[in-house]
């Protein structure tokens, strides 16, 4: 059993019912990308990241977004010794293998766009100076959908950052019959242990980075990111660094199959929760309705593109 199938079952027994949503947030995870989960409370979101994080053995913080966060919550700050006579950085909770971001919307647009450089660059830029993050450096944020009142909408830049968006949503009956027998998800997650390490972690990611992509399947994924741009419905298409997104999560995801090449049932499996967050409608009142609207609308595009055989 490879690194990628043993945290995809430790995860799962604890989050119960959702296998492909848990195969996606490791292949993200895998990627080096982060993820988003835009779901309503209480169908598993943190436990996810908790389950994600004791799984893969690395180092865990959680931050609450709130209206008063700052970034320097979040990133750190520069302390002046007067022993010394000089300023140390004391870090934030930032620098970790997996920060869970919950209810990122929360906070003020100043203190989204600190994770900016930090998702992008692995590191963060303090008074002149430029301090590593750990690797693998993964951020899950969370956002509930349905909760306007003291919200702050992420911006498409932000939301280019994110490799995915998955939605968990609810459980089906059985499995849900299954939840209520057991124990809490608390104390379900506080018996996870480590499968894997962080080092284990860092060649997994090396690995995924030289599973073969034929040069048909790279211009599938561009004729995908060019159906985006130029389809009526769409007004703002898939960036670039949306099509290397997808390109980086089907190698991640082929490894989920035990393969160490990429077929076109990959690039398929990834593309709505790489791309649908990743587009703007050009109808405002289809906007409207959420991320349902634009999974849909990429599940229709894909069909546009011809397949490579």
């Amino acid at each position: 059993m490879n690194l990628s199938h043993r945290i995809i079952n430790n995860v799962e027994g604890v989050l119960l019912g959702k296998h492909e949503a848990v195969r996606l947030a490791v292949s993200c995870f895998l990627a080096e990308g982060h993820l988003l989960i835009d779901d309503i409370p209480g169908v598993g979101k943190t436990t996810l990241a908790l389950a994600l994080a004791r799984s893969a053995g690395c180092s865990f913080q959680r931050i609450q977004f709130t209206s008063d966060l700052l970034p320097t919550d979040v990133l750190g700050v520069s302390i002046f010794n007067h022993e010394s006579q000089a300023f140390h950085f004391k870090s934030g909770p930032v620098f970790h293998n997996i920060v869970l971001a919950d209810e990122i919307n929360r906070a003020s647009p100043k203190t989204q766009s600190a994770l900016l450089e930090s998702m992008q660059e692995a590191q963060v830029s303090i008074d002149n100076e430029t301090h590593d993050l750990p690797r693998p450096f993964f951020v899950i944020a969370t956002q509930n959908p349905h909760e306007h009142h003291g919200t702050f909408p992420l911006p498409e830049s932000q939301l280019d950052r994110f490799m995915m968006r998955l939605s968990l949503g609810y459980p089906e009956a059985n499995v849900e019959a299954e939840i209520l027998k057991g124990d809490s998800r608390s104390s379900r997650v506080s018996h996870v242990g480590p499968v894997a390490n962080a080092q284990e972690i860092n060649q997994e990611i090396e690995k995924i980075r030289k599973v073969t992509v034929d040069p048909s399947l790279d211009r599938y994924m561009i004729d995908l990111a060019r159906i985006t741009r130029e389809s009526d419905l769409i007004e703002l298409g898939l960036s670039p660094r949306g099509t290397l997104a997808l390109r980086r999560a089907s190698q991640a995801y082929a490894t989920t199959e035990e393969r160490d090449y990429v077929i076109p049932d990959d690039v398929k499996a990834v593309a709505v929760a790489v791309m649908a967050h990743r587009i703007r409608l050009r109808n405002s009142s289809l906007n409207g309705h959420g991320a349902k609207m634009a999974d849909s609308v990429v599940s229709e595009l894909l069909g546009q593109a011809p397949v490579p055989r």
